[in-house]
């Protein structure tokens, strides 16, 4: 795709840092704070937020709060508020908490899976299909997410052609999306192209997301190569913060910021308004007592005439 056709082209955006990018924080971050988090990003243009996972709070302790945060966050016009789900119990505490949407996650390994879900690939897809099926009939829409989609941690190398069929086979499941993500962070922009062009293939006309880490610093040319791959929409952490705690060394999600100034300035619309990210990451800085990763948070967007 070429830079007129993406002059044409709109990117939709899920913001994940109130979940993604707090849960492998040793900090422990208030309730007051998640739900502020997720109000500024609201302000910056996000209509899509992954505001919490419902999961085991003794293995992930930073979202034992996650009834809370949807509580008190109400329901902002025009936001969808996402959950994380990994099982039916979490379907269920999802469902009663009141999210629009449902988030599955399929493992394309068998040992992340174990690790992960206490499932294997097959077993996780089956899992996946059945929270779909709930959320339907509960009157909720579901996206799956296929999990170390470009490498694993602990088997290596993953098949493309075993993620594809999970794919095709996920999107015959009633969810709305179908996501890849590089959870640890190890995909670059050539097998990114390659696996978001078969999996638009086989499961459209439904959108394909991607989800990245920039553990290795290849996040944001990943972005790029799946946008042009057709990817339509991109996830991604205010600040860069994220990992996932069962993937060793998986640190940093692409940064909603830095993806929003590569879109912007690459002629694609997003909606997203730079200034307020860049800001909502220096909030979110005094938060964690610390600086932020991503490089627009330090740098700042595009220089301004000095006349201005």
């Amino acid at each position: 795709m070429n830079g007129i056709a993406n002059s044409h082209r709109r990117i939709g955006f899920v913001e994940v840092g109130p979940r993604d990018g707090l849960q492998n924080e040793a900090r422990l971050v208030s309730t007051a704070d998640k739900v502020e988090l997720i109000r500024r990003a609201i302000d910056a243009g996000a209509q899509r937020i992954e505001v919490a996972s419902f999961v085991n709070p003794k293995r992930v302790p930073q979202m034992a709060d996650a009834e809370q945060v949807v509580a008190l966050l109400g329901q902002p016009q025009g936001v969808t508020r996402i959950g994380l789900v990994l099982n039916e119990r979490g379907v269920e505490r999802a469902l009663l908490a009141g999210v629009d949407q449902l988030g599955a996650v399929a493992a394309a390994s068998d040992p992340f899976g174990i690790r992960n879900q206490g499932q294997d690939s097959e077993q996780s897809i089956q899992v996946a299909e059945r929270i779909v099926a709930l959320a339907t009939d509960a009157g909720r829409t579901a996206q799956v997410t296929i999990a170390v989609a470009f490498g694993c941690p602990f088997g290596g190398e993953v098949d493309p052609s075993h993620v594809v069929r999970m794919a095709a086979r996920l999107a015959q499941s009633g969810a709305v999306e179908i996501a890849l993500a590089d959870t640890i962070g190890v995909a670059v922009p050539a097998q990114v192209s390659a696996l978001v062009s078969a999996v638009k293939a086989a499961v459209g006309p439904l959108p394909v997301r991607v989800h990245f880490h920039d553990t290795r610093n290849t996040g944001i040319a990943n972005v790029w190569a799946a946008v042009e791959a057709g990817a339509s929409v991109i996830d991604a952490s205010i600040g860069g913060l994220g990992g996932c705690p069962f993937a060793p060394g998986a640190a940093g999600n692409v940064a909603s910021e830095d993806v929003a100034y590569l879109l912007s300035r690459s002629g694609v619309e997003t909606g997203l308004d730079l200034d307020k990210l860049i800001a909502a990451a220096h909030w979110l800085s005094g938060v964690m007592d610390k600086p932020m990763p991503s490089m627009l948070s330090r740098a700042g967007g595009f220089p301004k005439p000095e006349s201005e």
